[in-house]
């Protein structure tokens, strides 16, 4: 029987908005990408240089254009994007990488390995680009939350056949926490979601403005009123603020 790897494609979706001072990194690792994988950015109405830097670093790349592609989304939202880039984009797998973040080189040989193995999901290792204790601290529950609860977010590199993609219906389109419910979705309905040996390098940036341990437990509470059933909108709101006591 012929391995699914041989004949399905990887297409990797990447959601921006006002990225400018992360993709351009992003960018340059994605060269190794090039021969193997289907690559759309889905810009959500940057305000700053992100698309420039973006269609500037595409028309570049003429030997790869028809697998490179920057699309505008007309709504904002992580969601939204995620679900406009799939539904153009033309591999069997699709997976979401967040523009902070930074994969292992051989990632799209570890995604299609664990799919011929029988899988239809999956996700990477976390690491922080801080060597703070709570930033390695952060990355050991992320990680422990996936093998164990099956539960993985944006930055740890989520990725699904499209086919089941499409029978989840996608992501939920909500302000937060889209990728908490994918992956409830993908558990409840029977499928795995494996921890792939790779390890995903991301941006602590988020952590700093409010401090990281202030930050990290405001995240985990928004989570737990997530789980409680709490409107998702008013969390959203919340989330938008910051934490409670953030630095100026």
């Amino acid at each position: 029987m012929t391995n699914l790897s041989q004949n399905a494609k990887v297409s990797i979706i990447i959601p921006l908005y006002n990225e400018s001072k992360c993709v351009g990194t992003l960018l340059e690792h994605l060269l190794v990408y090039e021969d193997t994988c289907e690559i759309i950015f889905v810009d959500a109405g940057s305000t700053d240089d992100t698309a420039m830097k973006v269609e500037s670093w595409i028309a570049q790349k003429t030997k790869f254009s028809s697998s490179i592609r920057c699309l505008y989304a007309p709504e904002k939202g992580r969601a939204n994007q995620m679900n406009y880039g799939a539904k153009y984009a033309k591999g069997d797998i699709l997976w979401f990488l967040h523009a902070d973040s930074i994969p292992p080189a051989d990632a799209p040989e570890q995604i299609m390995d664990i799919i011929d193995k029988g899988h239809s999901a999956g996700c990477f290792h976390v690491r922080f680009d801080s060597n703070h204790p709570l930033m390695l601290y952060n990355s050991f529950m992320s990680n422990l939350r996936v093998s164990i609860r099956k539960i993985a977010f944006g930055d740890q590199g989520i990725f699904v056949r499209k086919t089941l993609f499409e029978d989840l219906g996608g992501y939920a389109p909500i302000p937060l926490m889209e990728d908490y419910k994918l992956s409830l979705d993908i558990r409840n309905s029977g499928f795995s979601l494996p921890l792939l040996k790779g390890t995903i390098s991301t941006s602590d940036r988020r952590y700093l403005v409010g401090g990281r341990l202030r930050t990290m437990i405001w995240m985990l509470t928004l989570q737990r009123r997530y789980i409680r059933g709490e409107d998702i909108y008013t969390l959203a709101e919340e989330y938008a603020q910051g934490p409670p006591g953030r630095r100026a």
